[in-house]
């Protein structure tokens, strides 16, 4: 599924602000929130690239 060269992938975030791409076409994972980015698998992983850049969960981050 995740290899899938032409299938539309969309960007998704969850509550540590933790990201991942996910199917397009299938229903989101309990836990994780769309961005409204979508696009094909390598688009979504440069955009996480962009936007992610501090790796650190938020409960993380937050500690300090």
């Amino acid at each position: 599924m995740f290899d899938d060269t032409q299938r539309e992938f969309r960007v998704v975030v969850n509550d540590e602000e933790q990201y991942s791409i996910w199917p397009a076409d299938r229903d989101l994972p309990a836990g994780w929130l769309g961005t409204g980015h979508t696009g094909s698998k390598v688009d979504c992983l440069n955009h996480i690239d962009e936007v992610w850049t501090d790796l650190r969960p938020l409960s993380l981050r937050s500690a300090h």
